[in-house]
């Protein structure tokens, strides 16, 4: 409890810069460096990018200042994973915790990039970890406390729900996320990221508990307008997606083992592409069900106004990195993960 980290925040986005304020704000940690991918960022006080009182710590924009500032750990949250970064603060001794996926199960790399990785772990004395909220939080940490109480599983279910209406970010809602686009694809690139960044997640558990996952399938879903819907980043027309369902299911030994379903939506005045009544949830949040010897029902909800849904939303991603940063650099060497570390226990006061 007494330790005090040297930490370096790397990019400084939505989640990024939300990690920052955390980290200057934090009783057992000391900013060192911040790197920015933005030149027009670069010089700028660390405390203007995170909306706090000045630190004294400028913004940066090459690796090579970010290790001479010599931190303990990185918390390494760009919009593009790069390897040879990672591999890079590793082998200089600098420990990495990281909201990229890519890192959360080193049984789901490339085998030549997970050596790469291990090599650089060992260099440098160091781990590297990946966390986050989903998948991060809701597929590892609630899915092991649940199982600590059950002799039996049976079956476990997460359903996340995302009112989206309220974000007022057009690339996000009608880029990234395909609201207010032409109906046809069956929501494949929700189906790539449901195996892509879900299935490694949940196989870590599942694996841990004596019952690895066979088989991974995805179907996808979309909810069409019946009217215009008109939202905090725009409109979204008549017959186009409002809505969309993505269930991912994990089978073991023939049988239905796991799955999570999201349903994120910016209308509920919709018509399936499935034919099905799908359920809606608000607020936004998750309800998990896990059936066994001590079946559990368990929903989660966050209970803030809509107006400030947008302002507390990147918490849910950098605040789990942040808490974990202590653990990570306390582990053994290598690629760790949640069922590697002990229980992550928040340092607030």
């Amino acid at each position: 409890m007494g330790k005090v980290y040297r930490v370096a925040q790397w990019a400084t986005g939505n989640v990024g810069s939300r990690a920052l304020r955390h980290v200057i704000e934090h009783p057992g940690m000391e900013l060192v460096a911040v790197w920015v991918s933005n030149p027009a960022k670069v010089g700028k006080d660390a405390g203007e990018l995170a909306g706090t009182g000045a630190t004294g710590v400028k913004a940066v924009g090459t690796i090579d200042e970010v290790l001479a500032a010599k931190p303990d750990a990185v918390l390494y949250m760009p919009h593009v994973f790069r390897l040879e970064e990672v591999c890079r603060f590793l082998e200089s001794g600098v420990n990495v915790v990281s909201t990229r996926m890519e890192l959360q199960n080193p049984r789901a790399l490339d085998p030549a990039m997970a050596d790469l990785l291990e090599a650089a772990c060992r260099k440098g004395g160091t781990s590297v970890h990946a966390t986050g909220s989903s998948p991060g939080f809701i597929t590892e940490a609630m899915p092991i406390v649940m199982a600590s109480i059950q002799r039996r599983m049976d079956s476990f279910r997460i359903d996340e729900f995302a009112d989206c209406s309220s974000r007022n970010s057009p690339e996000m809602i009608f880029e990234m996320m395909g609201f207010g686009a032409q109906p046809g694809n069956g929501n494949q690139g929700h189906r790539d990221h449901a195996k892509y960044s879900f299935a490694p997640s949940l196989q870590l558990v599942a694996t841990a508990l004596g019952m690895p996952i066979d088989e991974w399938t995805v179907e996808g879903a979309q909810g069409l307008a019946r009217a215009d819907v008109h939202i905090a980043a725009g409109v979204v027309p008549k017959g186009t997606v409002a809505a969309t369902r993505t269930t991912l299911t994990g089978w073991h030994q023939g049988r239905k083992l796991m799955q999570f379903c999201s349903t994120w939506f910016v209308s509920t005045d919709v018509d399936t592409s499935d034919g099905e009544e799908w359920e809606f949830r608000t607020p936004s949040g998750w309800h998990v069900v896990m059936m066994g010897d001590c079946p559990l029902d368990v929903s989660i909800s966050y209970p803030c106004k809509p107006e400030d849904y947008a302002d507390m939303t990147p918490g849910l991603t950098a605040n789990r990195p942040v808490n974990a940063l202590p653990f990570v650099c306390e582990a053994a060497p290598g690629i760790v993960t949640t069922v590697d570390l002990p229980q992550v226990i928040a340092r607030l006061g």
